[in-house]
């Protein structure tokens, strides 16, 4: 007997229509459901088909479906004549909302969060991204447990069943709530360790480097390019959870860390940017951003405004930065190549995947790290001497008196040297 692949689950979307988010033609959707464009990815990414997208015009929300009465109408038919399997809505929907239009629709209904969660819970590989994971799935379960419904029998399997769920659905609040704090305790544990080991990173004095950008940009590819390591490189969504540390000598002899990060979404639910603070915290003690985007998006400034909006909701939107125009192997004209080159400040157009434009990165890379100088006193007690090379190699000491208990110094350093002693200024 032939083994035939198994039959994938088939989705109907549901969108609310935004004006600034305008269709492209090369997507095969109709003309009005531009909006479901990233939606789309992500269903195809958790394994399943798109038949079918419905779209409502921007207004209040029904309290009970999400949308109204007609629309309900409208999904039930779409339904049929897809023989779609399960709805996601584009938007977040309440518990109330879920369990009605499961009861209304006899479908297994999804909300953006509940997919890109099943995504993360297909993702998660080593210990600490599943303790993440599983922690940001029992928050977005527990408000949903009250009522009858599909929410309550979902466990079972296929897309949204996936993660630490997946025994019995007898977890009632309580136990859900012991398991968060179990996973809450674990996961203080993974900072401390993060902290342990960043300890000699920060003794060593190298700068750390982080690639952040949207979700499929080529951030992995990149990393590649950069350092040479071996790692899971995809052309899908969230292909990387977990942070991967290599380390880059530079031309001028100079030793980097770089960083590759999980991958931004727009409207990243909350409950991931939570869950996940002890990963996007290496962002955020980076002493330089590679900000990469994917040049063969048509949906380019979205995704750059996306990953802005989440770098400021971290508090690292001023950080220094290099702004990385990635594949350009899709775009044939080059002057399409050299707007978005002048358009975008600190900018460096590239294709991780050919190698093209790999010098002249390294060379922006080189040239940020020794620019923005800055001036300052500083004390230095003698425990921390090793930081002492610091000053003499990455800048000028203008002044270098030696006390019974530690070097008080006045020196001249590039910016992001200058930040990495702050710590010790007067």
């Amino acid at each position: 007997m032939r083994n035939t692949p198994p039959r994938r689950e088939r989705a109907v979307l549901v969108g609310t229509k935004e004006e600034h988010l305008l269709p492209d033609p090369a997507i095969d959707f109709p003309a009005d459901v531009g909006c479901l464009w990233e939606l789309a990815g992500l269903v195809e990414t958790a394994g399943a088909e798109v038949v079918g997208t419905l779209v409502r015009r921007r207004e209040k929300p029904d309290a009970a479906f999400f949308i109204g009465p007609g629309k309900v109408g409208e999904l039930q038919d779409l339904l049929r004549d897809c023989r779609g399997d399960f709805v996601v809505f584009d938007d977040e929907l309440t518990p109330v909302q879920n369990r009605n239009l499961e009861l209304r629709l006899g479908k297994k209904v999804l909300d953006r969060t509940g997919i890109i969660l099943d995504i993360f819970a297909a993702r998660a590989r080593t210990k600490e991204a599943k303790l993440q994971v599983a922690k940001a799935q029992l928050e977005y379960l527990l408000p949903r447990l009250a009522g009858e419904g599909l929410a309550l029998s979902r466990l079972g399997g296929g897309i949204g069943a996936r993660g630490p769920g997946e025994t019995k659905l007898e977890l009632d609040r309580r136990v859900i709530r012991r398991r968060i704090a179990r996973i809450n305790r674990h996961l203080k544990e993974v900072r401390a360790n993060r902290e342990l080991q960043r300890a000699p990173r920060k003794k060593r004095g190298w700068p750390l480097i982080a690639l952040v950008g949207y979700t499929n940009a080529g951030k992995s590819t990149l990393f590649h390019l950069l350092t040479g390591a071996e790692v899971a490189i995809k052309d899908e969504l969230f292909c990387t959870l977990d942070p991967t540390f290599r380390k880059l000598t530079l031309a001028d002899q100079q030793e980097v860390l770089v960083i590759d990060t999980v991958g931004f979404i727009r409207r990243l639910p909350h409950l991931l940017v939570d869950s996940f603070r002890a990963t996007l915290e290496e962002t955020v003690h980076a002493d330089l951003l590679l900000h990469v985007v994917n040049l063969g998006s048509p949906y380019i400034e979205q995704e750059f405004t996306a990953v802005n909006d989440l770098l400021r909701e971290l508090g690292i939107e001023e950080k220094p930065r290099i702004t990385v125009l990635n594949k350009r192997d899709l775009v044939s004209n080059e002057f399409t190549v050299a707007r978005w080159e002048r358009n975008y400040p600190d900018s460096v157009a590239v294709s991780a995947l050919t190698g093209v434009g790999r010098e002249r990165l390294l060379e922006k890379i080189r040239e940020m790290l020794i620019s923005r100088v800055r001036r300052g006193k500083f004390f230095l007690p003698y425990k921390y001497g090793q930081n002492l090379s610091i000053f003499h190699d990455k800048g000028r000491v203008l002044q270098e008196e030696y006390r019974t208990d530690g070097i008080l110094l006045e020196a001249e350093l590039p910016k992001i040297w200058f930040e990495r002693v702050r710590e010790f200024m007067l």
